[in-house]
């Protein structure tokens, strides 16, 4: 697709000077307000200025703002250029036809950036404003490493340090990766590591834990708070990173304004939720106030069901219980993860503003096995030459399911999802589908305990 190109066939490609110059902010057009984040250890809620020992104060400042729109950065629009941004909307023609089905199914084209997911949306401003601020170190963690990936480009970009704690088992699974924050610059430590305390403490009761994103974070966390000119770079869940990857949800309306039709369904993966809160605000902002209709459909992992089966409660966003607590849907902070190839969906906890949309019936969430996930991945692949993600396969898979729907009723709905990632560097994934080696994992039961009434 050339710059500017749009037709119903085949998709729309913006011009750069389309690209939205604000991020949007849910915050003020919540139904409710949202419940505030607490003190680990008064339970009180949490002041600006605590929070700005671990992240920078820029975005500390707009983690706790009413402002509906955030202004983009020069410096952050010119990075966004280079990605490039605008990012292409494609429709799935092949993918319809093979379906037989009346349905028009589009997917946004997050993975064309260099790292291959929308990650560089909230990691090139946090990586901006930390240098702004003077800070030395960038910490973080990462899952399947989209997110170290991305963040260790930002840090390059903008001459900033930076220090990933990757989940053990995705490093192990997505070498990969490790490569590219490593290229980029960034020092990478499998975790649980030796570098923090938490981390030598689980290794000694377990040589080959196979960690988890909250324990990457505690690793991170206590990492930034022994380090005066650290400060902590957080791929998700809070307001501010959603808000960074609202330019998503900007740049699919303006597409399909340009193409004349509104969307029936609009579904994505959810780890966190910040790929798929970027992509559906803009338009939910919206559907709060009764303006449209259109049915949200969130997908998370049946091996971590947080918003199908767990609890919409305060708890932990770490292992370790160092950060606030916070309301959102969780499996319970201490949930043993499975080794899923979906490293991005290995998480506990949801967005809690996502989760409060999900709570009060804006947004409504569904749950696949990984074997059903990639068996629409490599469907896809096939009719579309695209490889997704395994966590953007998860939305692929209700699109699919949704447009055999379509088949039964004869309803022709526009669908669109969240193509938030490429699985080019995922292929031995995709190897142990097509040689039948891939195990689906279900918790049999799950158990929240109140976390507010312990270690008062």
């Amino acid at each position: 697709m050339v710059s500017g190109f749009c037709d119903i066939d085949y998709g729309v490609s913006l011009d750069p000077e389309d690209m939205p110059r604000q991020w949007y902010n849910i915050i003020p057009d919540l139904p409710r307000k949202l419940d505030p984040m607490l003190d680990p250890v008064t339970k009180e809620p949490v002041k600006r200025s605590q929070m700005e020992r671990l992240f920078p104060k820029e975005v500390v400042k707009q983690q706790f703002s009413e402002e509906r729109w955030f202004d983009i950065p020069e410096d952050v629009l010119d990075a966004y250029r280079r990605l490039p941004r605008p990012t292409p909307l494609f429709r799935a023609k092949r993918l319809e036809e093979y379906l037989h089905t009346p349905a028009k199914i589009f997917y946004k084209g997050e993975h064309v950036t260099p790292v291959g997911s929308m990650k560089p949306n909230t990691a090139l401003p946090q990586a901006y404003f930390a240098k702004k601020q003077g800070i030395d170190l960038a910490v973080s963690e990462t899952g399947a490493g989209q997110w170290g990936a991305a963040l260790s480009m930002s840090c390059a970009f903008f001459g900033l340090r930076s220090r990933i704690y990757m989940v053990r088992v995705s490093s192990i699974q997505k070498p990969g990766r490790k490569i590219m924050m490593q290229t980029y610059g960034s020092e990478v430590l499998e975790s649980p590591s030796k570098n923090t305390e938490f981390g030598r403490k689980l290794l000694s009761e377990n040589s080959e834990h196979p960690g988890s994103l909250g324990i990457a974070i505690s690793e991170a966390v206590e990492d930034v708070l022994s380090n005066e000119n650290a400060r902590y770079l957080l791929a998700s869940s809070f307001n501010y990173a959603l808000a960074h990857q609202t330019v998503i949800g900007q740049e699919v309306k303006k597409q399909l304004e340009l193409l004349d039709i509104e969307p029936d369904v609009m579904t994505g993966a959810i780890g966190g939720g910040s790929n798929y809160s970027g992509f559906i605000y803009p338009f939910l902002k919206d559907q709060i106030h009764g303006e449209k209709k259109t049915d949200f459909v969130a997908v998370e992992s049946s091996a971590v069901p947080s918003t199908t089966r767990g609890q919409y409660t305060y708890d932990y966003a770490d292992t370790a219980e160092r950060t606030p607590l916070v309301k959102m849907y969780t499996t319970g902070h201490e949930f043993a993860n499975p080794p899923i190839h979906a490293g991005g969906l290995r998480y506990h906890g949801k967005a809690p503003s996502l989760s409060l949309l999900i709570n009060e019936g804006y947004v409504r969430s569904v749950s696949y096995g990984q074997t059903r996930v990639f068996e629409s991945a490599k469907l896809f692949a096939q009719t579309e030459g695209i490889f997704t993600a395994p966590e953007s396969a998860h939305g692929l898979t209700y699109a699919i399911d949704e447009a055999i729907r379509c088949k039964r009723t004869g309803e022709s709905k526009v669908i669109i999802f969240n193509n938030c990632g490429h699985g080019l560097l995922d292929l031995s994934a995709y190897n142990d589908y097509n040689n039948g080696l891939l195990q689906d994992w279900e918790p049999a039961e799950i158990n929240v305990p109140d976390y507010l009434k312990r270690k008062n």
